[in-house]
């Protein structure tokens, strides 16, 4: 099957990622610094035009993310700091929320403010002139501050122009002719049809004809995709969204869908040329990060996205596939999988494969390699976030990776008084290191870290390097949650060595077993690894990090 033939216009249309603020508003998300880094540099990588890090102020860790970003080197995305109007009894000079915006430093300032009057009325509880002088005052202040652009968020436009239709386009007009770069038009509440959405948008158009407008919507209808490229067929030049939808309530739209059907469906440039082909990675590097499965039949990029299972179907996929898939998975960075098929999932492990070692070419290797993966993956590992554990697998196949200790034994000590915090535990790890046997003992705060100090202090005289190696993300999941407490678990470790990031699995039926696993990975990897990549080697951007 050939892929689409290249748009011949492919008009611009601006990616505005907010999973590092809206994303992390989600039940169950909580991303921590590491990871907000981790994912500016994957965004960036994927290309999108716009990151919005946080609001500065509103709590310590988006502080530090504007204090750390500026050490990131960053190819496509420009940051965006979030922030709202002035105070309704302030100036905007005098407004501590505007100066923290002003003091991040970001690319690009986007405030928020109320285009609902009853939102003025009853939760602001201002007049509404007062609220159009607040909008006015803050864009053309931060505009005058910073000297870059400021991007109005409309929020409740919808449902503003629905009650009050002359008052929400006061709202947006204040925002545009005191300097606004773009208007977006906010469904906060997610409940908009879209046939409302391209209503609303018209009146718009009318009253500012000259306006740039963007589209920010919530999914609590499960129209927020819809919405969207209803908003782009009615001339809105910037998307606002989430990495696979997350967020509060219901979430927002899915950047990955949105992305996908505006480049592949109406032909609009939304990445760099060739750059739609990492979109499936980038989303379960976000699913993995936010520490949630993902639904295997999300759009283009789920698991179960090109998925075939048995009878007519297979067997005309087979013959064309165009008969059951509308676009070739490969535009999308995913994989055609034949459920019933001993080649299930195999095609994903050899486009890993060719990637990363375009010289291993032994049919044999290969298969032996495609093998046990499936037989790990079975078993419950997953190297979508861990390609340091993957290349480990590949050069134990290839002859090029020889382990730098055997293990003995290792043993933990007094798990600690619960609600304690204080109590330390300790470790016993003992290793045979270039012929020579090694006892070490070492407390940690829980047996991960006892563990972790043992096994260094173990290897340190050898290989002083280690001093470098830091652990910066620890994350747990059930793989099979019907077991109860014989379930397996999944344990992935993130660590930091000479300016690279790199991630490491284990899985075991023992939790502390299946950190064990992913502990030695790591440092196997940090020492064959930790200063450049390995000769024919493409790291991808899950694995390797700028910082």
């Amino acid at each position: 099957m050939n892929p689409p033939a290249p748009m011949t216009t492919t008009p611009a249309l601006e990616i505005y990622d907010t999973t590092l603020r809206d994303g992390s508003q989600g039940e169950g998300v909580n991303l921590s610094l590491a990871d907000k880094l981790a994912l500016t540099e994957a965004l960036d990588w994927l290309g999108v035009a716009y990151i919005e890090g946080g609001w500065p102020g509103s709590n310590p860790k988006d502080e530090a993310y504007f204090a750390e970003i500026g050490k990131i080197k960053r190819t496509h995305a420009k940051i965006a700091a979030f922030g709202s109007t002035r105070r309704a009894k302030s100036t905007a000079a005098t407004d501590d929320n505007l100066g923290k915006l002003v003091a991040s430093g970001a690319d690009v300032i986007t405030i928020f403010g109320k285009s609902w009057d009853m939102q003025v009325t009853d939760a602001l509880r201002v007049r509404l002139e007062d609220n159009l002088e607040m909008i006015a005052d803050s864009v053309a202040y931060l505009l005058q501050a910073t000297g870059r652009p400021v991007f109005y968020d409309a929020e409740h436009f919808f449902d503003g122009w629905k009650a009050n239709p002359a008052y929400a386009l006061d709202t947006v007009a204040a925002a545009w002719k005191s300097g606004a770069s773009r208007l977006i038009l906010c469904d906060t509440n997610g409940g908009t049809m879209p046939h409302e959405i391209t209503a609303a948008m018209a009146a718009v158009r009318a009253r500012l004809p000259d306006a740039l407008l963007g589209i920010h919507v919530h999914n609590d209808g499960g129209l927020a995709v819809a919405n969207t490229l209803a908003a782009v067929a009615a001339g809105c030049m910037q998307v606002q969204g989430t990495i696979n939808g997350v967020g509060e309530r219901c979430g927002n739209v899915d950047l990955t869908t949105v992305i996908a059907a505006a480049e592949v469906k109406l032909g609009l440039r939304c990445l760099p040329v060739g750059h739609l082909q990492r979109l499936t990675e980038l989303s379960r590097l976000v699913w993995e990060r936010i520490n949630q499965v993902g639904p295997v039949n999300q759009p283009y990029v789920g698991r179960a996205a090109f998925a075939h299972k048995g009878g007519v179907h297979v067997s005309a996929v087979q013959r064309n596939a165009l008969t059951y898939e509308h676009i070739p998975p490969e535009t999308v960075g995913n994989t055609r999988r034949i459920l019933i098929s001993e080649l299930s999932g195999r095609s994903n492990v050899q486009a890993k494969l060719a990637n990363r070692y375009p010289s291993l070419n032994d049919p044999a290797v290969i298969a032996k390699v495609l093998n046990e993966v499936q037989d790990r993956e079975n078993e419950g590992y997953s190297y979508e976030a861990a390609d340091a554990s993957f290349d480990l697998l590949v050069r134990r196949h290839v002859g090029a990776w020889r382990p730098v200790f055997v293990l003995q034994h290792y043993r933990i000590h007094g798990l600690g008084t619960p609600g304690d915090a204080k109590d330390l535990v300790e470790a016993t790890v003992k290793l045979d290191v270039g012929g020579q046997s090694r006892l070490c003992v070492a407390e940690g705060h829980g047996p991960v870290d006892a563990l972790s100090h043992a096994l260094r202090e173990a290897l340190l005289p050898s290989f002083p390097q280690l001093k470098e190696l830091v652990l910066v993300d620890y994350k747990v999941r059930v793989v099979n949650s019907a077991d109860g407490t014989a379930a397996k678990v999944r344990v992935f470790i993130e660590h930091h060595i000479h300016g690279r990031s790199f991630g490491t699995v284990g899985v075991s039926e023992n939790i502390i077993e299946a950190s064990w696993k992913a502990l030695v990975e790591a440092v196997e990897y940090g020492l064959a690894n930790g200063d450049a990549p390995a000769e024919g080697e493409k790291p991808s951007v899950v694995a390797v990090g700028a910082r």
